[in-house]
Parts: structure tokens; C-alpha cells; sequence
């Protein structure tokens, strides 16, 4: 078939993507753990304030448990001591004074009565003011040393080696005279600690419990005004990481917290920088490329025609590597001035529904002569394929891959464009509209792929090009929010472009960051 001649060639073509390595592979799986590990590694406020949290409680919480602990003990044992009160009172009751003797009638069952407690060993002794032993339990009399005149004191002492508790009661029991004072008798009462112990384990028990469930609350609490008080700086995160270097515009919410407005301002300062020096720098190049394009117009003309007339053979080299050079610098100051004016409508231009057969359809009027002049057989493979976009970036996109097929695909080259719906990974989600531009030329290796999309990279190829084709064409698909990748083409031969666009069916998500690699889908 003539070069230039369009083509429909059968709709069922193979659509597959081939085992060929994409250049626009997803970012290097090292580097993004690499920056997970230093995101990990950086002061964290959430860990500090939970830190300032914990550390405090950990130190409170026992300390109150045990100030807690000893202030409930405390009247729980004085209740206990109160108990032996009233056996050693029972005594003074039971010791009388017959003419100057002092008894003390206790029985078997009265003993017994004295003695009685469901968890401790109970002893008892009643002494008389000269320190013999009334009645009792006369190995008690020499716990706590000689009697006192001290009406009541608690101690504890050691009975017939076990732990206990004495309740030491003295009182007066025989009146003074003019011939010799009063005498003071004295009850001991004792009984073992297992009530004591008891008690204080089960006020530990409540201490403990009343601490930990405080402290639980209060951690949780913590937690969750930690986490409600955070939730405001993840959301501007967010907010900033999906923003793309297109859209700088000042970051304006109404819940951003006052410690962070400061931040905040400082950023909205840094984005109108940035957005100041960007449009500077696009303003300088697209006039610098509009005041070239006129005279590299010119020269390019002025060398067409001096190679059309008659010169010396020994200048045809050399008006020939002139006008390549003068071609590829025209080349070049026209992208930059569509890149610019892609800018431009980007900003200014509002997003209308297309359909890329269409607009391959069109772009035929203009690429099939020029095919013809590349010595490239140019074919069209086009089904409808709508899709909500920028009309002048969808064209210029074509346009740059046309541009470049031609040039470093090679004369007598066959170049192919292809337009379909194809069917994402997600059978709910409708159908994508994608289009391909094929060729089998030498192609671009799989290495190289990556850096093709880089400005002023002209592959591994050669070939007259200004290196901006695939740059411009990887901003317009990330303006697009789609998906272009580089494949081998059929059998291996070649390269098959592939741009995946969303349908415009699928319901709107938040902008993210796709780059040239990055699924519409997978965002």
C-alpha cells in the first residue's frame, strides 16, 4: 500500500498489552520504601503527645493507687484494733475487788465467748497492778513489756512465734488511800493478722481496680481528643498531597487549627512564589519562542531554497546540516509555544465532552501529507471513543506523537492510529477510551523508556526531534489525570504508545498524583 494511504483495518484488532517492560512503570519500589522509612523516622506529634501521656500516667497511676491504698487501709485496720477494744473492755468489766483482793471469774463457755473469731486466734490476759497474772493466757503477759498506766495503745509483737496484734487497755482498778495510790490494771488482747492481710489485699484489689479503670479512661479519652484534635492537620495533608504543580492555589479551611495557621500561611506564601516564578518562566519562554519561531521560519525557507537552486557540490553537506538544524529549531520553538498555549487553555478553557476518532479523524487531513513526504505508510484503525477533556491539548497530544512516529520511526515505516473503549481491571467501572499510536520503527528499549518521557530526551534513535514530544505529551495525560504507557509494538518490532483515559461515566474522585505511569483507575 501507497505511503499516506488511510486505512480501516479490521476493528477486532488485538488490543493486549505484550510482556514488554512499560517505560512509565510505577516509581521505583525502593525509593518509596526508602521514603517510607524517613517518614517513619521523623518527630512524629501524635507519638509525642501520647508519650506525654503515657509516661505521666505511668508514674501517677501507681503512686495514687498506693496513696489511695494506704488511706483506705488505714481506718479499715483502726476498725479491726476497735474490735479488740471491746474484748479487753469485757475484761475491765469482769475484774472485781473483794476487800482488797482483785478476781476475775471467768468460766469455760465465757472464755470461749472471749475467744471467738471466725478468721484469727484470739488470746487474752488480765493482769493486776503488782503485774501477776489475773486469769488468761499468762505467756501474753510478757508481750509489750511490764504494764504501763497508758489507757490504751496497739502494737505488734510476736505470740508463741506467729504475728500478731495487742491491744494493750490499762485502768484503774484498786482507789488510792492515804496509805498508797491507786492501782492500775491492765487487759491484753491479741489475735493473728489473717483478718489484717485480708483487708489489705482487698483494699490493693480496689485500689488497683479504681486506678486502672481511671486509667484506662483517661487514656482512651486521650486517645481520641489526640487523635480529634490531629484529624484537622491530616486533613490540609491530604489536602496538599493532591495537589498538582497546576493547581497552587492557597489552601484555605475552615478548620485548620490556630497553632498551624502559621504554617499555613507560610505555605499559601511559598505556593504564590512558586506560582509567580512558574508563570514568569512559562511568559519568558513562550515569548522568547515567539520571537524565534519568525526568523527560524525564514532561515528554514532560506535554506529550502538554496538547496532548490544551483550551488557548489561541495556545500550541499553542509546547506543540508543547516537546514536539519534550522528545521529542528523552528521544531522546537513551536512546541514550546504549545506548550505554552496548552498551559494557557488548560487555565482558561473549559472541559467539554470529545471523541478521539474524531479527532484522529481530523488530525488525518493534515498528518497524511506529511506521512507522505516521511516516506510512512500511515493507516487508521478508529471507533468511537467519547471522553471529557481539553479539545486543543487532546490534539496537541496527537499531534506530538504523530511528530515523533514520523521522525524516528523511519521512511518506509508503517505508522498506526488506533482508537477504542477497552475494558478496565474493575468490570463495574465502564469501559476506558484509549488511543494508540503504532509504528514499526527501531523503537525505544526498555531502559530507556523512562527518561524518554524527560524534556530534551531524544531516545536511543537519533532522529531530528527537539526531545519536548513525549514531555509535552506526559503533562497533557497528567492534566487528563490519565495513563500513558510505552510497549513494545506487534511482534516485538517497534513502539505502541498507549493513552488510557477515564470515561466519562465513571463518577469523580478527588484529584491525586498520577504521573505518566499512574492508571486513571489506580489513583
Amino acid at each position: 500500500m501507497a505511503p499516506g494511504d488511510t486505512r480501516t483495518r479490521p476493528s477486532g484488532a488485538d488490543l493486549s498489552v505484550n510482556d514488554s517492560v512499560p517505560s512509565s512503570a510505577s516509581p521505583d519500589a525502593s525509593d518509596a520504601r526508602r521514603a517510607r522509612q524517613l517518614l517513619e523516622a521523623r518527630p512524629s506529634i501524635r507519638r509525642s503527645l501520647v508519650v506525654w501521656l503515657v509516661v505521666p500516667l505511668a508514674l501517677l497511676v501507681p503512686a495514687t493507687a498506693f496513696v489511695f491504698y494506704r488511706l483506705a487501709l488505714a481506718p479499715a485496720l483502726d476498725s479491726l484494733d476497735h474490735a479488740l477494744d471491746g474484748t479487753a473492755l469485757a475484761l475491765e468489766r469482769l475484774v472485781h475487788d473483794d476487800g482488797g483482793r482483785l478476781t476475775l471469774s471467768v468460766d469455760r463457755e465465757l472464755d470461749n465467748a472471749l475467744r471467738a473469731d471466725r478468721y484469727d486466734d484470739v488470746h487474752w490476759v488480765a493482769l493486776a497492778p503488782d503485774g501477776h497474772v489475773l486469769d488468761g493466757d499468762a505467756e501474753l503477759a510478757r508481750v509489750g513489756g511490764p504494764p504501763s498506766a497508758v489507757d490504751w495503745r496497739f502494737f505488734d509483737a510476736l505470740y508463741d512465734n506467729m504475728p500478731v496484734r495487742v491491744a494493750l487497755h490499762s485502768w484503774t482498778c484498786v482507789p488510792a488511800t492515804a496509805q498508797a495510790p491507786a492501782g492500775v490494771c491492765e487487759a491484753r488482747v491479741s489475735e493473728t493478722l489473717n483478718k489484717r492481710h485480708g483487708v489489705a489485699q482487698q483494699v490493693l484489689a480496689a485500689a488497683a481496680s479504681a486506678m486502672l479503670v481511671e486509667a484506662l479512661v483517661l487514656a482512651i479519652m486521650g486517645w481520641f481528643a489526640i487523635a480529634r484534635s490531629l484529624r484537622p492537620v491530616e486533613r490540609l495533608s491530604q489536602d496538599i498531597e493532591q495537589r498538582s504543580p497546576d493547581h497552587l492555589g492557597p489552601v484555605d479551611r475552615p478548620d485548620i487549627p490556630r497553632e498551624v495557621a502559621p504554617l499555613v500561611t507560610a505555605l499559601n506564601g511559598l505556593f504564590a512564589r512558586v506560582v509567580t516564578a512558574s508563570e514568569a518562566e512559562k511568559a519568558f519562554l513562550a515569548d522568547a519562542a515567539h520571537q524565534l519561531r519568525t526568523p527560524l521560519t525564514a532561515l528554514r525557507t532560506e535554506t529550502e531554497l538554496a538547496l532548490m537552486e544551483a550551488h557548489p557540490p561541495q556545500l550541499e553537506g553542509l546547506l543540508r546540516r543547516l537546514h536539519q538544524a534550522t528545521t529542528r529549531a523552528a521544531r522546537l520553538a513551536h512546541q514550546l509555544l504549545s506548550q505554552a498555549r496548552a498551559d494557557h487553555d488548560l487555565h482558561n478553557s473549559a472541559i467539554e465532552r470529545f471523541d478521539l476518532k474524531l479527532i484522529a479523524a481530523e488530525a488525518a487531513q493534515e498528518w497524511v501529507g506529511r506521512s507522505v513526504e516521511a516516506g510512512v505508510d500511515l493507516g487508521f484503525e478508529l471507533e468511537p471513543a467519547p471522553l471529557d477533556g481539553h479539545g486543543f491539548l487532546l490534539r496537541e497530544m496527537l499531534a506530538n506523537l504523530l511528530d515523533n512516529a514520523l521522525i524516528y520511526a523511519g521512511q518506509g515505516a508503517r505508522v498506526t492510529i488506533r482508537t477504542s473503549l477497552a475494558p478496565g481491571p474493575d468490570p463495574r467501572l465502564p469501559p476506558s477510551p484509549v488511543l494508540e499510536v503504532e509504528d514499526n520503527g527501531p523503537g525505544i528499549a526498555p531502559e530507556y523508556r523512562e527518561r524518554a518521557f524527560e524534556r530534551f530526551q531524544r531516545g536511543n534513535a537519533g532522529g531530528s526531534g527537539s526531545g519536548l514530544g513525549l514531555s509535552i505529551v506526559r503533562d497533557i495525560v497528567r492534566h487528563h489525570r490519565a495513563r500513558v504507557d510505552l510497549l513494545d509494538g506487534p511482534g516485538g518490532v517497534g513502539l505502541k504508545v498507549r493513552v488510557t483515559f477515564r470515561s466519562p461515566d465513571e463518577p469523580p474522585r478527588a484529584m491525586g498524583r498520577t504521573g505518566h505511569g499512574g492508571s486513571p483507575r489506580d489513583e
